[in-house]
């Protein structure tokens, strides 16, 4: 049975390839794929129809909070997605998901059909519980297709977690599941988003690596910077993407800030 409940610290970084590379070659020993491996991850974002959740959530607000139905891959309308409410409170992520078939989530999600879904167990009617409430509390629609190709790795010795994205990609129209993860980038292609994912603090052994490649976190939000780019009308990545080639002079942090 997939895990349904999670609880953790997550920190984000931007990598250019040559720094993750670099990485990958000196985590090797310590660190390997998980199950999943390699896999497109694919998302709906539920919003309002005046974007309340992301507009709080660039806030930088002590608590938010989203609903996504996600899958891993394409799906079909009878494949096995997750409906997921993610919640942050003082840097706590908090994640709670059921699976079901992707027709049954539209209905749950989009008609507030919460009888679409009969939970298994006491834990399923639990999440079933919040996912209606979540439901009674917004009025949501569709607000934007987000898909990454994600390599997620686990460490040997450490309760620790380590997710590389790259071709993150993004659409505002045809925003079904099953119609395709094609979008526009979000970052130039040579670049990976990389997540930390730790219950506890940072294993000390990880933290002199970033610090030996200079490597800093940075708060950044995938919905959140295709939600900006769209209101603020950002220019091509084609055109800011020389912002960020002489990654060893600065850290991460700035050369996500020139680039935004």
């Amino acid at each position: 049975m997939s895990q349904a409940v999670f609880n953790r610290y997550e920190k984000k970084y931007i990598l250019p390839k040559e720094i993750y590379f670099e990485l990958r070659e000196k985590i090797k020993d310590r660190m390997v794929e998980d199950e999943y491996g390699l896999s497109t991850i694919c998302n709906i974002y539920y919003d309002t129809a005046d974007k309340e959740l992301i507009r709080k959530s660039i806030d930088k607000p002590v608590y938010k909070e989203k609903l996504r139905i996600r899958s891993y891959g394409v799906p079909s309308e009878t494949s096995k997605v997750f409906v997921e409410i993610k919640k942050k409170y003082n840097k706590i992520v908090n994640k709670r998901r059921i699976s079901m078939p992707l027709d049954v989530a539209y209905r749950l999600v989009e008609e507030k059909d919460i009888d679409a879904f009969k939970g298994e167990d006491y834990q399923d009617k639990q999440i079933l519980a919040e996912l209606a409430f979540f439901l009674d509390k917004y009025d949501l629609e569709k607000s934007i297709y987000l898909a990454y190709d994600r390599i997620a790795m686990k460490c040997l010795t450490d309760d620790f977690r380590l997710t590389f994205d790259t071709n993150i990609r993004a659409r505002f129209s045809d925003m079904g599941l099953e119609k395709g993860d094609t979008g526009n980038l979000l970052l130039p292609p040579d670049y990976h988003l990389m997540e930390t994912k730790i219950l506890g603090s940072t294993p000390m052994w990880f933290a002199r690596i970033m610090s030996d490649l200079s490597v800093f976190p940075t708060s950044f939000s995938k919905y959140g910077n295709f939600y900006r780019r769209s209101i603020e009308k950002y220019r091509p990545i084609a055109n800011l993407s020389h912002r960020l080639d002489n990654w060893k002079a600065t850290s991460n942090k700035v050369a996500l800030q020139m680039y935004l």
